[in-house]
């Protein structure tokens, strides 16, 4: 599991994962200096680190990198709620707890996720013989990367 990124690295990754699409420095400070004052400087070494740590993939562009996200946001929360359920020494109640600071709105994507992670098997059917689903399988997530 990777480290939670810091306050400037998760700035950073922000843009690159809102933008979808290899990004420049330029671009990534420019956005930036609309929220504070930074260095061009500073920008370059915080996605030099992130590249050094996963997070990005680069590729020369003339004299300067065009940098990509090596995974979404969605990843990434996902690690970090694993990692810490993992340390629990008591995962049942930290789920628990976790689910009791929901909203109405994030327990109903919660089931949403249940209900496509188990699949069409584990829904309630109507008695009788199971539905055709030979060749598909719609309970099944979109594989990707999943640093």
């Amino acid at each position: 599991m990777p480290r939670p990124l810091g306050e400037l690295e998760d700035a950073v990754m922000t843009r690159v994962w809102k933008w979808n699409r290899p990004v420049t420095v330029r671009e990534v400070l420019e956005d930036l200096q609309q929220e504070r004052s930074i260095a061009y400087t500073t920008v370059m070494t915080v996605l030099d680190n992130l590249h050094q740590k996963g997070w990005v993939r680069r590729e020369a562009e003339a004299r300067a990198y065009r940098y990509e996200a090596v995974s979404t946001r969605a990843a990434y929360a996902a690690a970090l709620m694993n990692d810490a359920w993992s340390q629990s020494d008591n995962p049942a109640a930290a789920l628990v707890a976790f689910f009791g600071m929901m909203s109405e709105e994030q327990r109903h994507a919660l089931r949403d996720a249940v209900r496509m992670v188990q699949g069409p098997e584990s829904s309630e059917a109507p008695p009788g013989p199971p539905p055709d689903t030979a060749g598909t399988n719609p309970g099944s997530a979109p594989e990707g990367d999943e640093r």
